[in-house]
This record gives C-alpha cells, structure tokens and sequence, in this order.
C-alpha cells in the first residue's frame, strides 16, 4: 500500500456515521414493519439479546484483533483457515445478491415516484447504471469516500425521522390503520386462536439483518487516528442512533397502511404518500414530497453498499491473501483497495438482476418486476446470517485467551455474563435461520420457499466445494500470514 494511504483520515465523527449508513438501512423498514404490532416487542428482545452484545463483541474483537480482514481475522484465529473460509464465502456471496435486490428496488421507486411503467429495457439500463455505480465506489478507501457515507446517514436521519414525525401526528389526530386493541396485539408468537404462532419467529431474521454491521466497522481501523478508542465508541454511538431511527419509521409505516395492504418493497414511500394525504396535503405538493424523499432514499442504497464495500472487500481479499479464496481476488489497486472482488460483486450482481428480469416478463407466469425484489433478499438474508453463526463462538474462545492489545476495549464480567453474551446471539441466529427457511411446518410451505430453500443449499453446497479446492492448494502466502498473526 503506497505510504500516503497509510496515514489516518477517518475521524470519530465520520466513523460514526459510517457506522449509521451501514447498519441503518432504509430497505428493510418496511419489510420489519409487516411484523406488526409485536414488532415492539421483538425490538426490544433483539436489542438486550443481539443487538448489545453483537456490537459490544464486535468491539472487543475489533480492537483487540486490528485487521481488514474482520470477521476473517477473528474466525481462523479461533477455529482455523477452512471455517474461515467459509465465512468469507457467506458474507461474499450475500452481497452481489444484495446488491441486486436493491438495483431492483431502484426501478421500483422510480416507477412509484414519478407515476410510470417501464420498458424491461429501461429497466436494465437503470439496473446496470446502478450496480457499475457502486461497484466503482467500492474501489474507494473509506477515508477517500467518508462524504458518501456521511450524507448517507444525515439523508437517512431526515426520511427515517420525517416518516416517524408524520405517523406521530397522524396517530394522534387521526388513529392508527393498525390499531392496538389489546395488550395481546404486542405479543410475539400470540395465536388469538389459542397456542403459539411460530410464523412470528420468521420475522427475528428482518430486525437482527437491521442490526448487522458492527464488524465492518472494524476493517476501518487502518483509516483511523485511534481505532482502539474510536471503535467501541463509533459502536455505542451510532447503535443508540440506529436503534431510534428503525423505531420511528417502523412506527409511522404501521400508522400509515393496514398490515395486509402492505408492501414490502415500496412500502416506505406508499406510507409517506398515505400519511401526507391524511393530513390533507394536496396531491400536487404530496407528489413533489414523495420525488423528494423518493430520491433521498435512492441515495442512502448508493451509500449503504458503498459504504458495506469497502468491509466485504477486505475480508475477501484477507481470505484470498491466505489461500481461501483464488489468488486474483487479493489483487489491489494503487489505493490499497481491492479491485477484483468489487469487479466479480458486479458481474455476478448484474447476472442475477439480467436473468430476473428476463424471468419476469418472458417466462410463463412469471412474476412481476417489483416481486423480485423480496426474492433476492431474501436469499441474501440467509447467506449473511449463515456468515455471522461462528463470530459468537468464537468470541467465547477468544475472549479466554485474555487481551491482546493494552488499552484495547474489553467486555469485563464473570463467566456466566461472558457466557450469556456468546451464546444467547448465536441461539437467536439460528432460530432466525430455521425460521426464515421453515416459517411454517406444513408441506404448503414448501410449494412457495422451495426457491430460497434451493437456493441457499446451493449456496452451501458451493462453499464447500471452494474451502474443499482451496485447501488442496499451495499455502497461502507470507505477506497474509504475517498480516494474520499481527
């Protein structure tokens, strides 16, 4: 890495709104809110049961084992190269997915912002325009494209807050579409038919993907003045931030539109729309806010990758600098950023989001435009969750070793609190990955989650088959191994 790329210029400030872009993403509102009104209820679990810990670990871990490579890093200094190898295949593969998804989404609020059905052909265009955007701003360094996830996370702060502000008005002058009638109502896994509602358990998947994040914090340690005190506090900052701003336009979206009536794709904007029409805004100037908001929240899925890519890239290139990945993929480009795994994110990005389009207007029955859009998260979804399953394990191994770096952050207490901490997220993983793949326990199910059923042993079944090829291989490098034990 050239000598000047080596000095600090990502600040306190910047690492904190960095954290919010990344975490706090504007996609997975509206699917969060289709929970409900349990939805408050399963907030308030998933932050003393995952989301405190999760950040708290991934600060420990982040200071106290500095590196791009993040999770990585932590996963073979705790189990070795090959688990760590399938991690770094699972956080990869989660994200071209990702990325395809949101270009998806992208055409889909440009369709319901400016009042028009595209051509597939258009559709494209914007698709590819889209995803060659942020695979070149994935080639950035953090501290070169700081602005981006800045205003990605004031941006995010302004619709977030705005859509909470409209539903807290309307609920009081008006009522709400989705009115608590009793205690019951907030209950997770409540059947008001008597018994236990396990579909509810499907949902733990959506807010704990609303909460991930914290590790990528991590990969920025390089680009900081004083990454051991910066980290936990960028963490503890921007997750009290993070946690307010889910909560309000959570909030304003169940206010707005009766749960059955709501769409997990363009549901934030639809919201907007229903709640400024309301309060009797005219159509004219609900148009013009609904263009507004809708292009702000264009934006923040231009920021929330790019700021995602700079963290996926690193722990790909560490794993391809070890042997775990191909070789190629470590290459760099003058910035020390590397090229290769952002050029193969957008090439299998951009096949993902081709090949759903064509299925979606030329194959028989096929889906609308705007569905695919749930499909590929959800596939995504389950591939970075499956990345996530060791991180808690092996903070428990780790955190036995005592601390590693003097002043590094450490999480203090008895064994039974180190304990809880380690093994209640890594519970709650695995219930939101069952549930997310088996929501129901009847063969119906299977006749509409076979694909992300399929898709995600395929997914499984690939891993394996790279760690298996990669380890036959000549040893990783030198350069990697020294890097690895620093």
């Amino acid at each position: 890495m050239p000598e000047k790329y080596k000095k600090p210029k990502f600040r306190l400030f910047s690492a904190v709104l960095a954290t919010v872009c990344i975490i706090l993403v504007g996609d997975a509102v509206a699917p969060t809110a289709s929970i409900g009104n349990s939805q408050y209820f399963w907030w308030i679990i998933m932050l003393i049961g995952f989301f405190v810990p999760y950040g708290l670990i991934s600060a420990e871990l982040g200071t106290q084992y500095p590196s791009e490579g993040g999770l990585y890093t932590w996963i073979k200094k705790a189990f070795g190269k090959k688990w760590a190898g399938r991690v770094a295949w699972y956080y990869w593969v989660n994200f071209p997915l990702w990325v395809a998804s949101l270009a998806d989404l992208v055409t889909s609020y440009l369709m319901q912002m400016l009042g028009v059905d595209m051509t597939w052909q258009l559709v494209l265009a914007i698709q590819v325009f889209y995803i060659a955007l942020v695979s070149i701003l994935g080639v950035l360094r953090i501290s070169q494209s700081a602005w981006v996830s800045n205003l990605g996370a004031i941006v995010k702060f302004i619709f977030m807050a705005g859509l909470g502000a409209l539903g807290i008005y309307v609920l009081v002058t008006q009522g709400s579409a989705n009115p608590i009638t009793s205690f019951t109502d907030l209950l997770p896994l409540y059947n008001p038919d008597g018994g236990i509602d396990f579909t509810g358990l499907g949902f733990v998947s959506l807010i704990i993907f609303n909460m991930l994040g914290f590790e990528v914090v991590s990969t920025f340690s390089n680009d900081m003045t004083n990454p051991k005190k910066e980290i936990p506090k960028a963490i503890i900052l921007g997750g009290i931030l993070i946690a307010i701003f889910y909560l309000l336009p959570s909030f304003g979206i169940g206010v707005a539109i009766p749960l059955e009536e709501l769409s997990t794709d363009t549901g934030l904007l639809d919201s907007y729309s229903t709640l400024l029409s309301i309060i009797g805004f005219s159509a004219g100037l609900s148009k013009a806010i609904i263009v507004i908001v809708g292009g702000l929240f264009i934006y923040t899925l231009v920021a929330n990758i790019s700021s995602w890519s700079f963290g996926v890239n690193s722990v790909v290139a560490y794993a391809a600098e070890d042997g775990t990945f191909p070789k190629s993929w470590a290459k760099r480009n003058k910035n020390g950023v590397p090229y290769v795994v952002s050029i193969w994110t957008g090439i299998v990005a951009l096949i993902i989001s081709v090949a759903g389009i064509l299925i979606a207007n030329f194959a028989p029955e096929g889906s609308e435009i705007t569905n695919l859009f749930w499909t590929f998260f959800s596939l995504s979804l389950v591939t970075l969750l499956l990345s996530y399953v060791p991180m808690f394990i092996a903070f428990l191994k780790l955190h036995k070793k005592g601390p590693q770096v003097k002043n590094g952050y450490w999480i203090s207490g008895g064994k039974v609190k180190i304990t809880l901490f380690g093994i209640v997220p890594f519970i709650l993983l695995l219930i939101a990955l069952f549930f997310t793949l088996f929501p129901e326990f009847n063969l119906e199910m299977f006749a509409y989650n076979w694909p992300l059923i399929v898709g995600a042993c395929i997914a499984i079944i690939a891993g394996e088959i790279m760690v298996y090829r990669m380890s036959k291989k000549a040893p990783a490098p030198r350069k990697a191994k020294a890097e690895l034990k620093a």
